[in-house]
């Protein structure tokens, strides 16, 4: 934390953590009083106002099919109902789940440059009730993921999750929730909170986070490559960008324009 700048972070024993939360089971914790939580539509609603204030415009329905070099830029063609021709003179690849397969069918980009592709669902359970907590609470890290944590959103409601299901290569996206799912979610919630009741969970949603890292390989970061990283013009590729790439949204947008703004610079 420390060396991300997060000087506000507080080792707390077993005793202290619980007198702030008597819910709480734990052997200890680390409180950080300035995380919470964000309205994510609202913030993509803002963010999309700004864009188009600013002379952006938002093209839905429309596939990327393939991108060529023209000259100094490129031009995107994109599938759907109404397939059309886009030049650009640079493309910011953010395609999440797709952001490999979008980057092979970029004429010229080498192939040794894009990591692979793995995919883990996470599910998410919701308590029927109110829980006994003021605030997030998080596990310690599991292969794969953060762990079964507990979520309070905006109207106090607590939900629990993800947990991890590491998806064969190429399965489709499927984003039901198994009920079945819910015994192992009350076994990981009982150990932070003993006092969960029995058949209080109800299934809620699931995401499907892309990774480059397969299992029981180390977490690997988020990865933001522009032109003096893999050497194509033009393009800035992100790969990875699995949670908490939501919340780093602003962030992320920055190291994007910094490697954008000064090659448009030099030129």
């Amino acid at each position: 934390g420390r060396a991300a700048g997060v000087d506000e972070l507080v080792r707390l024993s077993a005793a202290e953590a619980m007198a702030m939360e008597p819910a709480l089971a734990c052997a200890g914790a680390l409180w950080s009083p300035s995380s919470g939580i964000v309205d994510s539509h609202g913030l993509m609603t803002a963010l999309l106002g700004d864009a188009e204030n600013a002379g952006a415009m938002l093209a839905l329905r429309s596939p990327f099919a393939a991108a060529r070099r023209d000259g100094e830029g490129w031009v995107v063609a994109t599938g759907g109902d109404e397939p059309f021709e886009l030049a650009t003179r640079w493309i910011v690849n953010a395609a999440a789940l797709d952001a490999q397969q979008v980057a092979l069918a970029m004429q010229g980009f080498p192939a040794a440059a894009v990591p692979p592709t793995w995919r883990a669902k996470g599910h998410y359970f919701s308590l029927a009730g109110r829980a006994p907590f003021s605030r997030l609470v998080y596990p310690t890290p599991v292969d794969g993921g953060l762990g079964v944590h507990l979520t309070l959103d905006l109207g106090g409601q607590a939900r629990f999750g993800p947990d991890v299901e590491w998806l064969a290569p190429g399965a489709p996206l499927d984003y039901a929730v198994d009920p079945a799912r819910q015994a192992g979610f009350e076994a990981d919630i009982r150990r932070y909170w003993p006092g969960l009741p029995a058949g209080a969970l109800q299934p809620a949603y699931s995401g499907i986070r892309p990774k480059i890292s397969g299992p029981g390989e180390p977490a690997a970061d988020f990865v933001v490559a522009g032109p003096a990283e893999h050497g194509v013009p033009g393009v800035v590729q992100l790969f990875g960008i699995e949670s908490p790439g939501l919340t780093a949204c602003l962030a992320l947008a920055d190291e994007v324009a910094g490697r954008i703004v000064p090659c448009a610079t030099q030129k």
